[in-house]
């Protein structure tokens, strides 16, 4: 049995080296890529259209105003009267702080007024007799001038009394918390009973105005001179903001302002665009994809993005020629729009270019039977075509 066994481990492992040397075998191309058999392709016509010049940046939703709102006055929050989250308009009641002790301090100061306004009248009917006395010569010219002086003095008292009588007033209305504009109010920072002072670092609650609203971002400084030149223009930029994916539209605003100068570090300028924000679809400090349309470039030369190819050549092109043969055209490209591409060179309207079944790693010609919708152009069939070698 054993010189048995020896010969079938031999046949065994025979097969076995037979079967992994077919399977890594190349296999010899049959039908229509054997030899060469034409090969379908898509194309499409160069044609010649409009395209946007449009940046793309990320940015910051950025409110116009965020306020921190802090008492003015110290002491015991007696009532909140907002909902956290809820909207409110400027000069709306948010909290109140207990009045009493104001309230004795305005009486404090009406009556110190009343006491020193006494005390100023009879100093000015003293000093209507003195002159009647010195113009008969009765009195001394000195006491005249000193019945002078303490009226003078008299009337400075009024006059400070009369300021502690208004600051009393104001206290009383800061004890009634107001919102200083308009928003939407945050979660709140104190309850009431809490005694709440001046130097309160979180305040009582953060109003941030949401409508409208502001983006913030940042372009690369070649493309500030685009954006100047419209802008001297007295053209009105459009700028859209999309979320994280770039698939949907959040907003769509209009360019306010650049700022005013550029940064040495990263070679970018800030910019803020601004949005009505009225179905409050952008959110304070969340991320979002800005696109910006500088400008729109006028009867260029138009291609769909899916020609294009990029390899040894450069950048390039599969062209077909007259004689339905397939050439490589290296061009040079412009702005692009979605799967619209501008060419500067290389190729003018009317001529064709592959959009599907071209392999710039083999520089052939793969079949895909299938077509190609043109957002622009509607279907385009499939036609065949050679390698031009």
């Amino acid at each position: 049995w054993r010189p048995v066994a020896a010969i079938g481990l031999v046949v065994a492992a025979a097969i076995v080296v037979w079967w992994m040397r077919s399977g890594t075998g190349e296999r010899v191309p049959t039908g229509r890529f054997a030899g060469n058999a034409p090969m379908p392709v898509v194309t499409a016509v160069a044609q010649t259209g409009d395209i946007d010049v449009v940046y793309k940046a990320l940015g910051t939703v950025t409110p116009l105003a965020t306020v921190t709102v802090k008492t003015q006055i110290s002491g015991q929050i007696m009532r909140i009267d907002f909902k956290e989250g809820q909207k409110v308009n400027k000069g709306d009641l948010l909290a109140e702080i207990d009045n009493r002790p104001y309230l004795l301090q305005l009486d404090q100061a009406q009556g110190q007024l009343m006491r020193d306004q006494a005390l100023l009248k009879a100093a000015q009917q003293d000093l209507a007799r003195y002159r009647t006395l010195a113009a008969q010569d009765s009195i001394a010219r000195q006491q005249l001038d000193t019945q002078e002086q303490l009226v003078a003095q008299y009337q400075g008292v009024v006059r400070t009394d009369e300021a502690a009588v208004d600051s009393a007033h104001l206290n009383l209305l800061y004890c009634n918390v107001t919102a200083p504009v308009a928003g939407r109010v945050g979660l709140r920072q104190v309850d009431v009973g809490n005694y709440a002072q001046t130097s309160d670092a979180n305040g009582i609650v953060v109003i941030t105005q949401t409508q409208p609203i502001s983006v913030v971002f940042a372009l690369p400084e070649d493309n500030l001179q685009p954006i100047l030149r419209q802008l001297h223009a007295g053209a009105t930029l459009t700028v859209a903001a999309y979320d994280r994916s770039q698939t949907t539209q959040l907003a769509t605003g209009t360019l306010a302002s650049i700022d005013n100068q550029m940064n040495v570090s990263t070679g970018t300028f800030r910019l803020r665009a601004e949005f009505a924000n009225a179905d409050e679809t952008l959110f304070p400090n969340q991320f979002v994809n800005i696109q910006i349309l500088a400008d729109t470039l006028r009867d260029a030369t138009v291609i769909p993005g899916a020609a294009v190819q990029r390899g040894a050549p450069g950048t390039f092109v599969f062209a077909v020629d007259a004689d339905n043969t397939v050439s490589v055209r290296p061009v040079t490209l412009g702005v692009s729009q979605g799967e619209r591409v501008a060419v500067v060179s290389g190729l003018v309207p009317g001529e064709r270019v592959v959009t599907d079944g071209a392999d710039p790693n083999t520089g052939g010609i793969i079949d895909r039977k299938s077509t190609r919708l043109n957002s622009s152009h509607g279907y385009i069939s499939y036609a065949v075509f050679c390698l031009k070698k």
